[in-house]
């Protein structure tokens, strides 16, 4: 598989012609809602086994193979080329698909109001081949110890139909609010615990949970201590059902990091007490923030460089966002961007003839544009290109996998690069 950028005056019957595939085959991959208007700057996935590099000035044998992990012979036999006569430049050479790494895919789904929509449904349905687990959002845990539950409808099957762990994730939601409060109870009222944890193993056994998920979020300093002993509680009773623990991490630089989001969670204690970590490596780049990349790569690293000091890297999930977010300039605090998928975004690039650019440090694709309003817009979202470089950092690290914030907005490219990059664990 390899990843092309439309260029200037490209066609798909051309791009087709140069990687040795059909066009139709390029729509399907892409989901090409205009297949006939491309978009400069855009990212196509062309499945193929393998890829093509073209000869660059400079190129000599060596350096090519040594960047695709090849030896010399290798790539002289692999092309039929001779090993002494110069490269030509732009000169097509194969290279061979790479073996996998194997890693555990997670997605979180988030329905609304009192059923799943078809449109979930069908997400989760697509997904689900690719992933480990499926998360639905959230069980809120109420002030008695009792548990709000969210619409289900078809997840526990679509679970078990692709031998999907259904992570049971639970949160001190209140509101459509993280509450410190609430979290402070039911880490401290012994006999509220008490009667929380016997919910959550009742409904567990009744959907067929297999994980249990704490995100628990907005953590007062004080209560750090008391988070941890909850978990160990937690793990003695629910490992005894055969359960995993997970849990939900804010992202952290250092142990003594500020802030509300961050006191809270203690990284060197979930590492030893629970079976493995979500870390929220997304939301530099937030609806009510200004515009930028919703996880650029520079500050990705720096979480997960200082997580991996903490928690064994084969205990830790990268999380990352499937959407990303179109602002209007000039920023004003209060006002919130709209939500988009990968392919809404080409579609907006599309529609007000925009190129889409790429910015090579943040490792995200952006764009502006003007509305017919008159109004300006920056829009900065995930292409084929993003994702391969956070996959390429899981990788260098050695993590466990990956976790999905959160399925419903389209996106086709990042499923057929999991494919292409792992395999994926089935438990």
């Amino acid at each position: 598989m390899q990843i092309h950028v439309v260029r200037q005056n490209d066609s798909l019957s051309g791009i087709a012609m140069a990687y040795s595939t059909t066009i139709q085959d390029l729509i399907d991959a892409n989901e090409l809602q205009n297949p006939n208007q491309l978009v400069v700057g855009q990212t196509l996935v062309i499945p193929i086994i393998g890829s093509f590099y073209w000869v660059q000035p400079g190129d000599t044998l060596y350096l090519i193979a040594q960047r695709y992990g090849l030896t010399v012979e290798e790539l002289v036999n692999i092309n039929q080329i001779s090993q002494t006569n110069p490269l030509r430049v732009g000169l097509r050479l194969y290279i061979p698909e790479r073996p996998k790494t194997s890693a555990e895919i997670n997605a979180y789904v988030e329905p609304r109001g009192d059923t799943v929509s078809e449109n979930l449904i069908e997400a989760s349905r697509g997904a689900a081949p690719h992933l480990t687990y499926l998360a639905p959002f959230n069980f809120q845990a109420l002030r008695d110890g009792s548990l709000q539950e969210p619409p289900l409808d078809e997840l526990p099957a679509i679970a078990e139909q692709n031998q999907n762990v259904l992570m049971m994730v639970i949160s001190n939601q209140e509101n459509a609010q993280f509450s410190d409060e609430l979290a402070s109870i039911l880490l401290n009222d012994q006999d509220i615990q008490n009667t929380f944890l016997d919910n959550i193993v009742a409904t567990a056994k009744k959907y067929n949970f297999k994980d249990i998920h704490f995100d628990f979020e907005f953590i007062r300093p004080e209560d750090k201590e008391a988070y941890n002993q909850f978990l160990i509680k937690v793990r003695d009773r629910f490992h005894q059902e055969g359960w995993l623990i997970s849990t939900a991490l804010a992202p952290k630089t250092s142990a003594d990091q500020k802030g509300k989001w961050y006191e809270g969670h203690d990284y060197k204690a979930h590492g030893e007490i629970v079976d493995f970590v979500i870390i929220m490596t997304y939301e530099w780049g937030y609806s009510g923030g200004p515009a930028m990349a919703v996880s650029p790569i520079g500050p990705v690293r720096d979480v997960l460089e200082y997580a991996i000091t903490e928690i064994p890297p084969e205990k830790i999930m990268m999380g990352q966002n499937l959407y990303g977010y179109d602002w209007t300039l000039p920023f004003v605090q209060g006002t919130i961007a709209r939500a988009i998928s990968p392919q809404q975004a080409i579609q907006i690039a599309l529609e007000n003839n925009v190129a889409i650019q790429y910015d090579q440090e943040a490792q995200a694709p952006f764009f502006l544009y003007t509305d017919n309003e008159g109004k300006r817009h920056e829009v900065w979202f995930e292409d084929a290109r993003s994702i391969q470089a956070k996959f390429d950092l899981l990788k260098e690290l050695k993590l466990r996998g990956v976790s999905y914030w959160k399925l419903g907005l389209d996106f086709p490219q990042n499923w057929l690069l999991i494919d292409e990059n792992f395999n994926v664990v089935k438990r």
